[in-house]
């Protein structure tokens, strides 16, 4: 039994990979991730410029795509819609076996519509017809116009992985409009589900800059305890809102959970333990999405218990302290939903340069 394994059987968590690349599906690669443990797959635009700008995987495709009068973005879907089908083909085995929990690969929209709620609800639908699979998650920012969205293709039935999630505001927020959503469709909702990405590590790397720019002891107690509590304090929040009688109504009616899914839990500060960001957020109903270097970390000495819900008052203290000293964590997390918008931006825009140049030698 891999460490993956025992994570999903005795810790109840499901480990996803963070990754994907065209070489690892063609070449079993992906499909040995699974068999390791890995319960799906996510992806975004900094993902595809890694995999699209390394190597020559994708040039047959291109080359024809672009023959065929086909534009940098044009091929870019294409490209990302064939790679997206491949590893839903991988996966479905697990969502077959696993009641539809587990198994699915995430796509998400073009980062320009973070903003525009009726342009996010249009190419949500797109991905959702172009890809027809179960198994496929569109994600859409959390932003407020993602948010918005959320609630709109929720009560539609699509199934969604919101995103750049990074503060309990906006969280509630994605929860409401998911429940909202659902109690906005008629019939029966089994068909659907929803993960809520809640950023950890990026945290802790703001949160300790500000730490140490005020200098204090009282600061520096607090470096690397941030990203952690919060987090544990959103667990506390998804138990709190997916319990009582408005949701009991929803579960009769075959309503799934949205569950947490941990994302960027790879540690950024190499002072602190390389699984810090695993270890301490096993519990139910959740999903870590981890890079190849997180699993072979956690493979090697991470820790398989429940710990989301250990030391919750003292994360609720940790956050106060926070204020106490002078960082108002909302704040923080408004700036890096708009640093993780605008990376996600400049990344999309660098790999349809890549594209087009690329296309051009190709094609002579």
């Amino acid at each position: 039994m891999t460490r993956l394994v025992e994570l999903h059987q005795v810790g109840r968590q499901s480990p996803w990979l963070d990754n994907l690349r065209r070489n690892w599906i063609t070449g079993g690669e992906l499909a040995r991730w699974v068999q390791r443990g890995c319960r799906g797959v996510t992806s975004n635009p900094t993902i595809f410029q890694k995999a699209m700008t390394s190597g020559n995987a994708y040039d047959g495709e291109l080359a024809e795509l672009t023959a065929g009068g086909a534009g940098p973005e044009e091929s870019y879907w294409h490209l990302v819609t064939s790679d997206i089908s491949a590893a839903l083909g991988v996966l479905r085995p697990v969502y077959d076996t696993g009641a539809g929990v587990d198994g699915y690969v995430s796509v998400e929209v073009a980062p320009e519509l973070a903003h525009d709620a009726a342009a996010t609800i249009d190419a949500a639908r797109q991905l959702h017809d172009r890809i027809d699979a179960p198994n496929l998650y569109v994600k859409v920012p959390a932003t407020a116009a993602g948010v918005e969205a959320l609630k709109t293709l929720t009560a539609e039935g699509h199934s969604i992985n919101v995103t750049l999630i990074f503060s309990l505001q906006r969280y509630e927020a994605v929860i409401e409009a998911y429940l909202a959503g659902l109690e906005s469709r008629a019939g029966d909702l089994s068909d659907m589900s929803g993960v809520a990405s809640f950023f950890v590590s990026r945290v802790d790397t703001e949160v300790d800059r500000r730490l140490q720019a005020i200098g204090t002891p009282a600061a520096a107690a607090l470096e690397g305890r941030i990203a952690v509590a919060q987090a544990k304090l959103a667990y506390a929040t998804f138990r709190r809102c997916f319990s009582g009688a408005r949701w009991e109504a929803l579960v009769a009616r075959g309503a799934r959970l949205q569950r947490p899914l941990w994302a960027s839990t790879s540690t950024k500060n190499p002072a602190y333990p390389d699984t810090m960001y695993v270890d301490n957020l096993i519990g139910p109903d959740t999903v870590n999405t981890l890079p190849e270097a997180t699993i072979e970390a956690f493979e090697d000495h991470g820790k398989v218990e429940r710990t989301i819900d250990v030391g919750v008052d003292a994360a609720g203290e940790a956050l106060a302290a926070l204020g106490a000293v002078g960082v108002d964590l909302s704040e923080v997390g408004e700036v890096l939903e708009s640093e993780g918008v605008t990376a996600f931006a400049k990344s999309f825009d660098e790999l349809l340069d890549s594209l087009e140049r690329r296309a051009e030698d190709l094609t002579g």
